[in-house]
Parts: structure tokens; sequence; C-alpha cells
């Protein structure tokens, strides 16, 4: 019997077991978890705080999931050593576990940049797993005054979540506008204002260069009185592991369409890793929910004998805030046209070079944008479709007969 090892326990790591129990039913599956929670969906801990949802509807799968996989989970433990010679993991507890398959699933962790007296902050956090939202939850009063380092979907979600729970919430960011990863000038600044008219204070191009207990000194020479510190700067992967077991690694471990790094029979999938975007044609990181789901089950039918590839990676991002929703996939290239739509409430762009939609950003714009990204994601050329009627509204009656029919089909 098989023994398969799989080191996290995120949407990546359910995605793996899923994917193992596809091929091969009888094998043993032990899931390290430094968490001790069962695996839970972390794009919604903003919304634990706003109590839209309680820590039972946060589940990623349901309470009978690993049993009902035969899965057994090692809660609270983190695998600190991998000997890739002898096919064995070191816990931080002694504990030995051989494998005979793994898959690396560690994620990220916040990045903290080097800030003069940091240390003398009482109250300062994360915002990245379920424990971070309840020690913030225990932390927040309705008089108190919360600082975010960090305007990314982390920091704007964090502050979101405390809307109506703190007295005052400001956000600050070195970059020039919110968003700044997924979205342009236009885009950027539609949101800022939405989200200042909802009682959010920016600080922008400007970051905290020294903090003196409760006091924050900018960069600009600012100063900001606050209670509470949130920490949203930015993540870095998790690839110590397979680093210090002799593996590759770049920004994250580098794996190819199998999900496989250059270990033997070690897999990797997730916030952890580094891997081919095809639509702008690069490796990259692309820390994202859905394609860490697909990576993992890619890993695990391939961990189980199978044959799985995932080679159609994309950026995606669906995020919003107080009913505003943005959607962004793929990229911007130099030299590309650009289709808009925009008024006071909605910008819809889409990206478009060499026959191709290479990536879009839609505000305010939601209807049936799965067609936009089947398109990046398929690399379907735009000379095959309607694409003067999909630039208006997404809809399969501009797809192709032969689109329809697979979609259709598949949908059976």
């Amino acid at each position: 019997m098989k023994q398969y090892v799989i080191i996290g326990n995120g949407a990546a790591a359910a995605g793996c077991i899923e994917g193992i129990r596809a091929v091969d039913t009888a094998g043993s599956i032990t899931v390290i978890s430094a968490e001790q929670h069962p695996v839970y969906c972390r794009p919604l801990i903003s919304y634990y705080l706003q109590h839209k949802t309680d820590l039972q509807r946060m589940r990623y799968r349901s309470e009978t999931f690993y049993a009902d996989n035969h899965v057994s989970v090692a809660f609270g433990r983190t695998a600190i050593e991998i000997s890739a010679d002898t096919k064995e993991i070191t816990l931080d507890s002694g504990e030995i576990i051989a494998y005979d398959a793994l898959c690396v699933c560690t994620g990220s962790s916040p990045f903290v940049p080097p800030m003069q007296g940091l240390e003398t902050v009482e109250k300062q956090f994360a915002f990245m797993t379920v424990d971070d939202a309840l020690a913030i939850e225990q932390a927040v009063t309705p008089e108190s005054n919360v600082l975010i380092i960090g305007a990314g979907l982390i920091g704007l979600k964090c502050a979101e979540g405390l809307h109506g729970r703190a007295g005052s919430i400001t956000v600050c960011d070195l970059a020039p506008r919110v968003l700044s990863s997924i979205l342009d000038d236009k885009c950027a600044a539609m949101m800022q204002k939405h989200l200042e008219a909802n009682g959010i204070r920016f600080l922008l191009g400007t970051s905290a260069k020294e903090f003196r207990g409760s006091k924050a000194v900018m960069q600009s020479g600012e100063t900001v009185d606050f209670d509470v510190l949130v920490l949203a700067v930015g993540v870095r992967a998790n690839t110590a592991l397979v680093k210090n077991a002799g593996g590759d690694v770049n920004r994250g471990i580098l794996t190819d369409d199998a999900c496989k790094t250059s270990l033997p029979d070690v897999y990797a999938a997730g916030d952890c890793t580094e891997y081919h975007d095809i639509s702008s044609d690069s490796v990259k990181v692309m820390a994202l929910m859905p394609n860490a789901y697909m990576q993992g089950h890619t890993a695990g039918v391939n961990m189980a004998g199978g044959a799985a590839v995932f080679d159609n990676a994309i950026p995606m991002n669906s995020i919003g805030f107080f009913g505003l929703h943005c959607h962004t996939a793929g990229t911007q290239p130099d030299g590309c046209e650009m289709y808009e739509e925009a008024d006071e409430t909605h910008i819809k762009r889409l990206f478009v070079k060499n026959d191709r939609l290479t990536g879009f950003m839609l505000i305010g714009h939601m209807h049936r944008t799965g067609i936009y990204t089947a398109l990046i994601r398929n690399q379907t050329p735009l000379s095959s479709v309607d694409f003067a009627r999909l630039r208006i509204e997404p809809q399969l009656a501009a797809m192709g007969a032969d689109y329809r029919e697979h979609v259709l089909k598949g949908a059976v």
C-alpha cells in the first residue's frame, strides 16, 4: 500500500487528496497541518470579522471530508525537514514520517519589511489565517484606531472586515494606488473612491518608517496615531523545506506541468510554487486559490500513478468591497490594444494582442465573466469567435457552434 504525505492543509492539499483518491482508493494519506483547523476558505476571514459567516460555514470541505477519504491529519504539527534520499519527513515533535510520494503545499507567509521600532507596537497582527482574524477580533473595539500597512488584496479585505467595528481605519502603501498588483490607475482610482466613501482613509505613496509605541511616523513626515496595527505588506512563498532538501527554488518552488519538483517523488502545489503563466508566457508565483486547487489535484493524480497536467494557468482575481465587485485576469502586455467601456460606477477594459484576449479588468461588470477567462485560458483565436459581440457582452452565442457544443456536452 502506497504512503502519501501532504505538507499543508489548504486548498492545494484538498485538491491533492481528491486527486489521489481519483486514482488510488487504498493508499494511506497523511496530512501535516500547522494550523489546528480543518481546511477552510481563506478569503472568507474578512467576512468572519463582519459577522457574515462563521467558522463552520468557512469550511472548504464537509466535516466528514477527511474520514470519507481515509485521511489521517496531524493538526498543530510542522514539518521541519525533508530527507529526499531516505524519503522521510521530520516533524517539530521529533516524529519521523516515511513517504512514497510527497506533496509540499506549504503556502506563503506574511512579509514584514524592516521598520524601526516595530517591536514597540503592542497590538500588531497579520491577516492571513483564521487565527489572525480571531486575534484581531479580540483586539479591536469600537474606539480602536486601526492602521493597516498595505493597500493590496489582504489589506483592503481587512479594512472592509473591520468597517463598523473600529473607530477609524487608515490604510497606507508605498504604491501610488490601491490594488497596484492587479489594477491600473483608472480602475484603482474608481475602487479607492468607493472605499473612501465607506470611511476608509488612505495614505498612498508613503508608508511607516518608524514606530514609537502607538504612533507611526510616515516617510512623508506625517504621524498617525493608532491602537491596532495590521501588517499586510505582502507574502513570500514558503520554499525552505524544498530548498534545504536540495530542490530547485526561485521566488517559489519550481515545478513542471505535472506539478513535480526537482526532487524524486516530491510534488508541490499552491502558493509556495512558481509556475508558467500562459497569458504572459512567464514563470511566476501566482498565489490564487483556484490555481492552488487545480495544481493540488494534478499533483495528486500523478502521485498515484495517473497522468495529469496543469498547463493553462493564468493570474485571476475576483473580489468585492462594500458591494462593488472587481474581476481581473491575465495580463496587459506591451503593445496590446485596449477596448474600454466606462462610466462613473463601471469599467470594462479588455486587452488584445496577436488575435488573443490576454487580459481584462472589470469593475461592476460581473455578467458571465467566465467566458472572458476561458478565452484567455484556452488561448482562443479571436478571429474564430464573434469578438465584436463579445466585447459588448460575454455570451455563448458569440463563441461559435463548436465551442457551444463542447461546453453544453460537458455540462450534461
